[in-house]
C-alpha cells in the first residue's frame, strides 16, 4: 500500500499537444505546494535520456517517484502520454496501492487539433525536431487505461474548466495545503 487516506493521485494522460503539461501546472498554481508533478517527459528524457520503448526504465522510475511523494504526504499528479499498452500496468498497480482518492484522465484531443496546438509551442528547437511525421507516429485515437478506469476530457474543456473538473472530482478542492 502506498501514501495515506488523505493523500490525491491524479493521472493525466493524452497525445502529445493534448494539454497534460498545462493542466498539471494549473493544479499546481491552484493548489500552490504540497502537490508532486511527476512528468514522464522529465523522467524519461531529461533524467534518463531514454527513448519511450516498452519494458522501459522510466515505467519503474515513474512508480517509484510517485510512491515516494505519496508515502512524503504529498498529493501526486503523474502526467504524460503515458501509452496504455506499456504504462497500463504500472498504473492499474499504482492505483490500486494508493490509499486515497486516486482519479485517472485521458486528455482527448483530435489529431487535427494535436498539429495545431503543436505549432503553437513555443520552442523553437523543439518544434525543429519533433515534426508532423513524429505525432503521427505517436498519435493514438483514445489508448485508454482497461477496466474505464480513466474519465476521458474531450478538446472542447478549456484549461481552467479541465483544471477546475479536476481539482473538484480529486477532492483536492476541499483539501488545504501544507506549506512545505
Amino acid at each position: 500500500m502506498v501514501g495515506n487516506e488523505g493523500t490525491r493521485l491524479i493521472v493525466v494522460r493524452g497525445n502529445s499537444a493534448s494539454g497534460k503539461s498545462s493542466v498539471a501546472a494549473g493544479l499546481r498554481e491552484k493548489f500552490r505546494r504540497n502537490l508532486a508533478i511527476v512528468g514522464q517527459d522529465n523522467l524519461r528524457r531529461v533524467v534518463l535520456r531514454e527513448r519511450d520503448r516498452p519494458g522501459a526504465v522510466n515505467i519503474g522510475l515513474i512508480d517509484l517517484t510517485a510512491r515516494y511523494a505519496l508515502d512524503n504526504g504529498f498529493h501526486v499528479v503523474v502526467e504524460g502520454i503515458l501509452h496504455a499498452d506499456s504504462y497500463g500496468p504500472m498504473l492499474g498497480d499504482l492505483v490500486r496501492a494508493h490509499r486515497g482518492a486516486s482519479r485517472c484522465y485521458y486528455l482527448h484531443v483530435p489529431y487535427t487539433q494535436t498539429l495545431l496546438r503543436h505549432a503553437t509551442k513555443p520552442d523553437a528547437e523543439y518544434l525543429k525536431h519533433v515534426t508532423e511525421d513524429h505525432l503521427r507516429d505517436w498519435y493514438r485515437d483514445k489508448d485508454l487505461l482497461p477496466d474505464t478506469l480513466e474519465t476521458v476530457i474531450d478538446a472542447a474543456s478549456t484549461l481552467d474548466d479541465t483544471v477546475q473538473q479536476i481539482l473538484r472530482e480529486s477532492g483536492l478542492d476541499r483539501v488545504l495545503p501544507i506549506d512545505r
